[in-house]
């Protein structure tokens, strides 16, 4: 399952991420989302865990708090299609 992890504070790492999920269970994997431009992490991430473990995981870990920032754990959604393509229209 793929488990959605946002409010994460700057500072968390991907293997922080990994380390906090890991005590629920096997963690396939985390990975902390950055800005393409600057390199920054933007504060969310995802994790991927067997089923059997995954919502136990996203039931204990939802709204703890670290670093003073209350997490946001819950099961993925599909990533929207948002268009694109650029280029112009005449």
């Amino acid at each position: 399952m793929r488990i959605y992890v946002g409010n994460m504070p700057f500072s968390m790492s991907e293997a922080d991420l990994r380390d906090l999920f890991a005590e629920h269970g096997e963690v396939v994997s985390a990975d902390i989302i950055t800005d393409r431009e600057t390199g920054r992490p933007r504060g969310f991430g995802f994790v991927e865990m067997p089923d059997d473990v995954a919502q136990k995981a996203i039931d204990e870990l939802n709204e703890r708090e670290i670093e003073g920032r209350a997490l946001k754990v819950n099961q993925a959604r599909p990533r929207e299609n948002r268009g694109g393509g650029g280029g112009r229209r005449w």
